[in-house]
């Protein structure tokens, strides 16, 4: 990927600009150094124009759950894979994300933290989503079952050594052995708690959020249902307000309905939505590897070969943003708090991205009247092939 001559200094006017305090319809943001300097209505400032031609101005795109795209996954050891899966999702309007990795022996697991933290350091990614090996059998989804394990604390040890502090959420059901002392241990270590691929009943998940897990890793999917009679994690990880639920909008995972009932009872500030996208993301059907095992993609929807279990997605965050709109019932604010926003405040980068908002970054999505990507803007830099 390459951008038109780096960062450039340029007024976006002729827009709908949403920002934190509502939607500016005749908006114009000014960008200077690779940060927004000023956003205002009605005339642009003096200098060099561009007009987006009533175009939606969005922030930049926070995916805080994604494993791949573009053919590649974040699993390589290879830095121009990682690169290439990243930019497949950069195109499609996705600044920030976190590399997620599937479950692996720790010693595997342990190389691909160290291979992925020089690619946070060079900000490809913003940093890394262990999504195993410490979760449920029952509830494994696509991680191979003989590969799970409790989360004891010298395999904790091994991960964050290796990240050096660019592992930033790891998910755990936190019915299994060491389950809740491990989320402790996570909270004090700086890194998100997910709680996840579990089946555990609502009595099981309470202790878990009060240790200190505050995200739900993609809510109904890989979790036992939900019951009236036993809310299970579902009830109890929607219905907690420290909680954070990720919402797969792809339209696979869940129906619009569940979409919109969580999001209507999560909130703006509780509601994220994620791809949990897999490398073929951007690429098509086929034949794929995740985490050593075989996924078919058929008509955009992968599964476990041989089995009806989803492996993943081929979603994009544009196509999110889309779905929670034009599918789902979610205004456009809504669904840029839920696409930006507050994935940004997750990762403690409020002061950085997640809003078009002066001293900010200009990572910046120009989207059509149909909510399709024009353009996008990454560090003030335009994004292109």
């Amino acid at each position: 990927m390459s951008t038109w001559g780096g960062p450039v200094d340029v007024t976006l006017t002729g827009g709908r600009v949403v920002t934190p305090d509502g939607v500016l319809e005749q908006g114009w943001v000014s960008i200077r150094n690779g940060r927004i300097a000023a956003i205002g209505e009605g005339v642009a400032p003096d200098g060099p124009t561009t007009d987006v031609n009533g175009g939606w101005l969005v922030p930049g795109f926070v995916d805080i759950h994604c494993h791949g795209g573009g053919g590649e996954a974040f699993t390589s050891a290879d830095p121009a894979r990682v690169r290439k899966a990243a930019n497949a999702h950069r195109r499609h309007g996705t600044t920030t994300l976190l590399a997620s990795l599937v479950s692996r022996p720790i010693p595997e697991l342990t190389d691909q933290v160290r291979a992925l933290t020089e690619l946070v350091q060079d900000n490809i990614i913003a940093g890394i989503h262990l999504e195993g090996p410490f979760l449920s059998a029952a509830r494994c989804g696509a991680h191979d079952p003989a590969i799970l394990c409790p989360p004891d604390r010298a395999s904790l040890d091994k991960l964050l050594d290796a990240g050096n502090n660019t592992v930033r959420m790891i998910t755990i059901a936190p019915e299994l052995e060491h389950g809740v002392d491990a989320v402790r241990h996570l909270v004090a270590n700086n890194v998100l708690a997910a709680i996840g691929h579990t089946d555990a009943t609502e009595a099981q998940i309470r202790p878990a959020v009060e240790a200190g897990a505050t995200v739900a890793t993609h809510l109904f999917n890989g979790m036992r249902p939900l019951h009236h009679r036993e809310p299970g994690p579902i009830g109890a990880l929607l219905d907690d307000e420290r909680v954070t639920v990720e919402l797969i909008c792809d339209l696979v995972h869940l129906h619009p309905t569940a979409v919109r009932l969580a999001a209507r009872h999560a909130g703006m500030q509780r509601t994220v939505l994620v791809t949990d996208a897999i490398a073929a993301a951007g690429v098509g059907d086929g034949i794929y590897d995740v985490g050593g095992l075989e996924v078919r993609v058929v008509d955009g929807v992968p599964t476990l070969a041989g089995g009806a279990s989803l492996a993943g997605s081929t979603l994009t965050m544009d196509t999110a943003f889309r779905n929670a709109v034009n599918s789902c019932g979610l205004t456009i604010q809504e669904a840029v708090h839920a696409t930006s926003t507050r994935p940004a405040h997750l990762l403690g980068l409020n002061g950085e991205t997640g809003e078009l908002r002066a001293g900010l970054a200009a990572d910046i999505v120009v989207l059509d009247a149909d909510l399709k990507p024009r353009e996008v803007m990454s560090r003030g830099a335009w994004v292109k092939d």
